[in-house]
């Protein structure tokens, strides 16, 4: 049975954890919300290239000959797992390589070579621990991600493709909601997928855009700027859900820290309340037997 110093001892190092799930919480809030408006900034533009980049596709003649949109046997498969460079943030970094591991299977029953991207620590040391081999790793960059780093993600991936070192490329990354609330995404960001690029035929935009030098030329510089907001999206709505979820996690190690304080002091009072009673139950005996 503990002591009344051991429980003292153990109430005294929760209280110093909940001190540091407190702060580690705020820290998340703060830092989510600068996140959150980052994304929520971002969101409408990202869009709109999509669909800007979907209407030139349309209207260009032989669209599928651009190297970023053929088409072929996929043979080898490239998954980019987004994750974070640190912990404490429930099962935002495992359900990110869960779910690239599962991807990574299916490719691999199928016939199909698969080669790694990862972003973040996290995910990284996790998919090397399981044995897989990372290609490219990017870390320190997920809690304030620039276009830089978006820029060089999907360099690395549209040369991969380009060349014929891939012929898929699938992404996979936590999409931000809401604090409470994040969604793992799985993307196939090369090549554009059929079902997109077939909506955007079926749009009639002749007379829409003047195109200059010519519509071919417009659509080779568009994708890769297409290419690199969407793997900017996908960095900026990791990034925002990263700090949800740690923020939701050290508020509920806060919770728990002081269930188990009260859980502590509940303990401590009896174990006092005995102590004193014991006491005063050796003073009765000690006079009763003087008299």
């Amino acid at each position: 049975m503990a002591t009344l110093q051991d429980i003292r001892r153990r109430i005294r190092s929760v209280s110093n954890t909940q001190k540091i799930t407190k702060a580690m919480e705020l820290v998340a809030a703060s830092r989510l919300r600068r996140a959150q408006a980052r994304i929520e900034a971002l969101r409408p533009y990202a869009d709109s290239m999509q669909q800007l980049m979907l209407d030139v596709a349309a209207a260009t003649p032989n669209a599928y000959d651009q190297p970023l949109l053929a088409r072929r046997d996929v043979t080898r498969v490239a998954v980019i797992a987004i994750a974070g460079d640190r912990g404490l943030a429930g099962a935002f970094n495992a359900s990110v390589v869960r779910r690239s591991l599962e991807i990574a299977r299916e490719s691999r029953r199928q016939g199909n070579e698969v080669s790694w991207l990862a972003v973040g620590r996290r995910g990284a040391s996790s998919l090397r621990f399981r044995r897989q081999e990372i290609s490219q790793a990017y870390t320190g960059i997920t809690d304030r991600p620039t276009y830089a780093d978006a820029q060089a993600i999907a360099e690395r991936v549209a040369a991969l493709y380009a060349e014929g070192e891939v012929d898929r490329v699938v992404m996979v990354y936590n999409h931000f909601i809401s604090p409470l609330q994040q969604r793992l995404d799985e993307v196939e960001l090369l090549p554009v997928p059929e079902t997109a690029l077939a909506g955007a035929e079926a749009v009639k935009i002749e007379g829409s855009y003047e195109y200059e030098p010519d519509v071919t030329e417009v659509l080779k510089e568009l994708i890769p700027a297409y290419l690199e907001i969407q793997v900017y999206r996908a960095l900026l709505e990791s990034t925002a859900s990263e700090h949800g979820a740690r923020m939701t996690a050290m508020r509920n190690a806060s919770e728990n820290a002081g269930v188990l304080i009260d859980d502590y002091t509940l303990k401590m009072n009896r174990a006092r309340q005995a102590a004193i009673t014991q006491e005063i139950l050796e003073v009765v005996a000690g006079a009763d037997a003087l008299q």
